[in-house]
């Protein structure tokens, strides 16, 4: 038994209905294992012992609140999972359904909420540990269930990132932050689901939902646990020092090459649809980029695995970031098109976000304000005039431009890092210990080089990867929709419509309207048919 706290308090009441004539004070709580406690009140000349039963689930030291367990450290693991979580659905959810053509809002939307649900299930049957569990192969780790109590309950921890020495001495030990793995499993799981989302923006508008369906685990489980074991789990470009706060490679570049790569083999929309695509709600696309943005505090407060000052200054980064971009890339737009694009806007503050983040709680705020500025300018630049130039580009149909705010953005950020990392900051993070950023000499000459490497290890596995998977699945479903789904949209897709398009939640009947309307042309009905975009 142990003494664990020693608190005055009155106790007239209690000694006056003892008839004891004192009015002493004193509480004595006395701690036992998982036992039912005991207040002693001394009132007089005697002694009251007063039962009281505290469940296990508050008491210290106990299987509910073990000694390990930093109750701080878990609520803003939680917090930071559950924004990052909300940055799907709704965000990008929203986002997706506002900012297509009005035919491929329900399709859109419903291709980010069917990957989100998806990666759940894969991820705690077989992916968590191929991306955060014992070394397979220095890429990839062993696969299995993260669904056990005794696995769940335990504290957390990444068994491949203990860091060697080159003599095989441990320069690091093991990353154990103080919750449980419930709250690591989680909050991995929502960094996973929101890469297979942000992919899925190269493709909406024409990929097949069946394939798409079959797209999101193949892809979970062949590309991303290999990033993100390689860099975050303890694999090979973990060890080497590779920089990645929270996902400028892991997340971006892989999404952002991943869903350029899949647009090549899915092929591009129909022609109608390239030619004229404007968002169907430019204020619901504000809402969803609104929920990104403030989401980025869990995406990048989170990764340091503890609520301690280093997540801070990560969130601090981004938010500075995030607007520099917005401001530069609007100030673009002004500047060559004469007008401040809404959509522009949203994509400079993607981009600021993207780019701040593999470096977010590395750098000092003056390099998070030159970052910005880059993100805000470099793919704006590739956006905008070099995509206009290379037929590459042109050729593959990226509908939202994925690889520009992603790729391009991610391998910006990636190699920024490896040039502005500050030594402090670095060592409150990074597992190798001197590393820094080529600005402050000594290794920080060699740090780019590794930036470079591991952007080019994650470009290559998705090219490769991504195109084996989308050659495999078209060999079974067509990874495009028919020419009927594509003229039609969500009608035919879906059966369901984002709006109603004749009046007070009336859909177009053909016994009872006269014309027929799609988007872009007037079609005097000749058949009966049936949906309010289907064309005669």
């Amino acid at each position: 038994m142990e003494l664990i706290r020693q608190q005055k308090c009155r106790l007239e009441n209690i000694a006056a209905h003892h008839h004891s004539p004192f009015h002493l004070f004193c509480i004595i709580i006395i701690k036992t294992q998982n036992k039912t406690k005991q207040i002693k009140l001394l009132a007089g000349s005697g002694e009251i012992a007063i039962p009281m039963s505290i469940p296990i689930a508050y008491q210290g030291g106990t299987a509910a609140v073990p000694d390990w367990l930093n109750k701080g450290d878990n609520a803003w693991q939680m917090i930071s999972a559950t924004l990052v979580g909300l940055q799907s659905v709704p965000g990008l959810v929203i986002l997706y359904g506002s900012i297509v053509k009005k035919k491929w809002a329900v399709n859109s939307a419903f291709m980010a909420l069917y990957a989100f649900a998806a990666v759940i299930i894969c991820w705690v049957i077989w992916a968590y540990k191929m991306s955060f569990g014992d070394k397979l192969l220095p890429f990839w780790g062993k696969a299995g269930p993260a669904l056990g109590q005794k696995f769940l309950l335990k504290q957390a921890a990444l068994p491949a990132s203990t860091h060697f020495h080159g003599d095989g001495s441990v320069e690091t030990a093991m990353i154990t932050p103080y919750y449980p793995m419930a709250s690591m499993v989680w909050f991995q799981c929502v960094f996973a689901a929101i890469t297979v989302i942000l992919l899925a923006g190269s493709v909406l508008g024409r990929m097949n939902i069946k394939a798409w369906m079959a797209f999101v685990p193949l892809w979970l489980t062949f590309s991303y646990t290999v990033g993100a074991f390689s860099l975050w789990g303890g694999g090979f470009l973990f060890q080497w020092g590779v920089m990645d706060y929270s996902g400028g490679f892991v997340i971006h570049l892989s999404s952002g090459i991943a869903g350029f790569t899949a647009a090549y083999w899915v092929g591009p929309r129909s022609t109608k649809d390239r030619e004229r695509f404007p968002p169907n709600n430019v204020l619901l696309t504000l809402t969803g980029a609104g929920l990104l943005w403030m989401g980025w505090a869990g995406f990048n407060g989170g990764d340091p695995y503890t609520a301690n000052i280093d997540s801070s200054m990560a969130v601090l980064n981004t938010n500075i970031c995030a607007a520099t971009s917005l401001l530069v890339w609007t100030w673009l737009d002004v500047i060559f098109f004469n007008k401040p694009s809404v959509i522009g806007a949203v994509q400079g503050m993607i981009t600021g976000l993207v780019c701040i983040t593999p470096g977010a709680g590395l750098v000092q705020g003056w390099a998070a304000i030159i970052m910005g500025i880059l993100s805000g300018s470099v793919p704006w630049f590739t956006m905008m005039i070099v995509h206009k130039r290379w037929p590459l580009l042109q050729k593959i149909d990226d509908t939202l431009g994925v690889f520009h705010t992603h790729a391009v953005a991610g391998l910006l950020g990636g190699l920024l890092t490896g040039l502005f990392a500050e030594p402090t900051l670095c060592t409150l993070f990074l597992p190798v210990t001197n590393s820094r950023g080529g600005v402050y000499g000594g290794s920080g000459g060699i740090q780019i080089l590794k930036q470079l490497v591991g952007g080019g290890f994650i470009i290559g596995w998705n090219v490769v990867v991504t195109s084996i998977i989308c050659v495999v699945i078209d060999k079974v479903i067509p990874l495009r929709m028919s020419e009927e789904q594509l003229l039609i949209g969500d009608d035919a897709v879906h059966g369901e419509e984002a709006y109603a398009l004749w009046g007070d939640g009336e859909k177009y009947d053909s016994s009872k309207h006269d014309v027929l309307h799609s988007e872009d042309t007037l079609h005097y009905r000749t058949t009966a048919s049936s949906g309010a975009t289907q064309v005669v």
